[in-house]
């Protein structure tokens, strides 16, 4: 047993070191999906923590349904806090917000409400779709 994971450690070691430098410093790409406003302080927060251990990690927010309420001009927490300083904050490093222009014709709301910051997409669940399958983006469900 213990020859058989000396070789299968010798077997990683060997194809990490066969592997073209792309592959081993691919591009770090993730979709957070956001469908309930209720917790998008804490997915924020997320967002904020990852982008500490991973400065260079390129995230995309994705909202549709109730998810694109923090999203929207003048939404604040439970607690009163406004969101769009936090949002203004993550924008300022890169991350990209998208809003689902599905919810915003379903719920009958002005896409001028959506703050400047975010970008309306057709389609939240598509846009998710699009970017795990077409992007390669790690999904993350806060």
């Amino acid at each position: 047993m213990q020859l058989f994971r000396t070789m299968a450690a010798v077997m990683v070691v060997a194809a990490v070191a066969a592997a073209p430098a792309s592959a081993l410093a691919r591009e770090e790409k993730v979709v957070y999906h956001v469908t309930d406003s209720a917790n998008a302080m804490s997915a924020l927060g997320n967002v904020r923590n990852h982008l500490n251990a991973s400065p260079k990690a390129k995230i995309v927010v994705v909202t549709h349904g109730p998810g694109i309420d923090f999203l929207l001009e003048d939404a604040k927490d439970k607690n009163g806090n406004p969101y769009d300083a936090v949002v203004q904050e993550l924008s300022n490093r890169n991350v990209k917000f998208k809003v689902c222009n599905n919810t915003l014709v379903g719920r009958k709301i002005d896409p001028k409400r959506v703050l400047p910051e975010a970008t309306i997409v057709p389609s939240g669940v598509a846009e998710v779709a699009r970017l795990q399958t077409q992007e390669e983006h790690a999904y993350i469900k806060p």
